[in-house]
């Protein structure tokens, strides 16, 4: 059986990343400058880790999928980024940031890394602040802070709904600096399509040039990878239509363990399925839950009417009203965690109390928050997110749409559970390096920080935290005895064999020639995901998912249709090279999710919950992290590792939400 080394230091939790930081290895500014790094991926946590190591002085090659890394998807963060500033003077602190992720993460993280981010967490405010980032502030100048789910303290920092752009911004801005200086080269419009092993040890990549088509290689001594999640899996998910997993899965074939993959975020607040021609969901952010209150009609024939349309939500009168997250647990109310918040609006709506024509729907009412603050107020708050909630459904939840007794009941959003992110990515230990040599995965591509359910405004902590604090320390630990090692050449065979192997699958996919679009089987690969891998699973109806998502492999294999050719521009060859790692991908949460007789955060096992309908785990079993190696061929199962957790600060307990 492999043993799993995690790296974790010595010592109590709290001093682990001191000792760690005084006895690394390092490596001098001259030899910095012999040292080359590929970094995949320009979101938060690439473009901060990019320009942290080019300003440390290595030489390093950046690459974005996009045309600017404006564009990555970190963009669309809008609720904020925690940190243990206790500005509030509210009772915060590390520890608890710490106690409450872990808690947060329903105990399946690992303890060391979780409280070395909760250790850092201030010093990125510093960080950004210093970068320009606009964060709202109070009156006297302080900077501001919001409540978010899981948390009974304010310790979100936040630019309206747009944190995560202006934070994307504030990376942007030091990453461009770097390439202006010299020390990191910009790849713009470029997609990793593997990773290079030389020796058992990762030495550079494959990536396609999506403009000329053409396959390119690149070397470095180190490869990070921070390329986001796999949520769009599902198709129908929160993330940018390019969120993909291949360079993830590039490096599970080639030998890095994907951990925890069936820990899949459901995000309790966004706008319904509208139609089967829609390409993503929208979210609304997590934030609207401090002001906003979560409700279904008492009655089902007040549902009923709702979703005959007969009726709208401002017709029904606040003693018919059923605040259910506030019935259910009074001591956090709608600020519970997201995988909490989900599961309680699918409960309702199965129960037959959805609130639009599909039935699945819960209400966001601003009414109470619009009387007590005024409506400027609450603007200032979240205006950006009630005019997107406008241009999306044509209905503004800021206007007064009754008075019934004297009380002002103003439009309800429309909201419904949708795959968001994923806490499950490639297996990183301590220094975030995969199980193989030299290869780093940061961001939401690792699964290291959230167990089994991220809390909100932690994403971007996360991204932030590695990027700028945790990787450029770490990875010096690695090519300290690397500086003898000269710069690669791509001409060496590994290069070629890895480029031919592409080659041939693009070459394979083209010629099959059969009559499905890629979006055709997508959408249906979704379906599978959404139905047997979703937000309920039963071992029954996970057995049939991989059945079925096998079936959809042999699909893709024999009717798949690309137009087009492979040379120049091919946005549906690209779809195609992503949608067959998807269902790779699908497959490895279906496994984990089988595999796992529990229920935990964001995996919900019906076979296991507690008779009140809460997640039941079982920690004397489960009480690992899954680490799913690949056997050499996508035709056969992956076979499970399992790193034992070892927690030593926190209690594990059942989570408690209501008092």
């Amino acid at each position: 059986m492999t043993k799993i080394d995690s790296k974790i230091p010595e010592g109590p939790v709290a001093e682990k990343w001191t000792n760690y930081k005084a006895h690394q290895k390092l490596v001098n500014p001259a030899n910095k400058r012999r040292l080359d790094i590929i970094v995949v991926g320009t979101g938060l946590a690439g473009a901060s880790a990019a320009a942290s190591l080019g300003e440390m002085g290595f030489r390093v090659f950046n690459f974005c999928i996009q045309d600017s890394p404006r564009r990555a998807h970190s963009i669309a963060a809008q609720g904020g980024i925690n940190a243990a500033k206790n500005y509030q003077n509210d009772g915060d602190s590390v520890y608890r940031l710490f106690y409450d992720t872990v808690k947060g993460g329903d105990y399946r993280a690992r303890e060391a890394n979780v409280y070395r981010l909760a250790e850092v967490s201030n010093s990125i405010i510093d960080q950004c602040v210093a970068q320009g980032v606009p964060f709202a502030r109070e009156y006297g100048g302080l900077l501001d802070n919001r409540s978010f789910g899981g948390a009974q303290v304010s310790r979100t920092f936040y630019a309206r709904g747009q944190t995560g752009q202006q934070l994307l911004l504030g990376a942007y801005s030091a990453l461009s600096r770097q390439v202006n200086v010299g020390t990191v080269k910009l790849y713009t419009r470029y997609e990793m399509q593997d990773v290079v092993l030389v020796d058992g040890r990762a030495r550079g990549i494959i990536a396609k040039n999506l403009v000329t088509g053409k396959l390119e290689r690149f070397a470095a001594h180190a490869v990070v990878i921070a390329t986001g999640g796999y949520g769009n899996a599902y198709f129908l998910s929160t993330n940018a239509m390019t969120c993909n997993c291949t360079a993830a899965v590039s490096c599970y074939r080639k030998g890095a363990w994907m951990a925890n993959p069936a820990m899949v975020q459901i995000h309790p607040t966004c706008i319904p399925v509208h139609g089967d021609k829609q390409s993503k969901l929208t979210l609304m952010s997590e934030s609207l839950r401090n002001d906003g209150r979560i409700w279904v009609p008492k009655k089902k024939e007040d549902a009923v009417k709702l979703q005959k349309g007969e009726i709208k939500g401002s017709d029904i009168p606040e003693e018919d009203r059923d605040y259910y997250l506030e019935r259910r647990y009074p001591a956090f109310g709608n600020l519970v965690p997201r995988d909490v918040a989900s599961r309680a609006a699918k409960e309702r709506c199965d129960a037959g109390f959805g609130v639009n024509n599909t039935g699945l729907a819960v209400f966001l009412d601003f009414s109470e928050a619009i009387s007590r603050l005024g409506i400027d107020i609450v603007l200032q708050r979240y205006g950006n997110l009630f005019d997107m909630y406008e241009e999306i459904t044509d209905v503004n939840p800021g206007e007064l749409a009754k008075e019934i007794a004297g009380v002002k009941y103003y439009n309800p959003m429309m909201i419904y559970p949708a795959i968001h992110y994923t806490m499950g990515g490639i297996w990183v230990d301590y220094e975030l390096m995969t199980s193989i040599k030299g290869l780093f995965a940061i961001g939401e591509c690792n699964f290291s920080d959230h167990g089994a359910n991220r809390l909100g405004a932690s994403a971007l902590m996360q991204g932030l935290a590695d990027g700028y604090f945790v990787l450029p320390y770490t990875i010096q630990n690695y090519l300290a005895d690397q500086i003898t090692v000269p710069r690669f050449s791509t001409d060496l065979p590994e290069f070629a064999v890895a480029e031919k192997a592409i080659q041939d699958k693009i070459d394979w996919m083209m010629n099959i020639k059969g009559k499905k679009s890629v979006d055709s089987i997508h959408k249906e690969l979704g379906h599978v995901m959404w139905e047997y891998v979703g937000m309920g699973r039963t071992a029954e109806g996970l057995k049939t998912g991989i059945a079925k998502l096998k079936e959809i492999r042999k699909e893709f294999e024999k009717d798949l249709f690309i137009p087009g050719d492979k040379e120049g521009m091919n946005v549906e060859l690209d779809k195609a090279i992503r949608l067959y790692d998807f269902i790779i991908m699908g497959e490895l949460v279906a496994y984990d999710a089988l595999n796992r007789n529990e229920s935990c955060g964001g995996h919900f096992r019906e076979e296991y919950q507690t008779e009140e309908g809460e997640a039941k785990r079982d920690d004397e079993n489960f009480f690992y992290v899954a680490c799913w190696e690949y056997q050499g061929s996508d035709e056969k199962a992956p076979e499970l590792l399992k790193e034992p957790l070892v927690y030593e600060a926190i209690k594990v307990q059942t989570r408690n939400y209501k008092s």
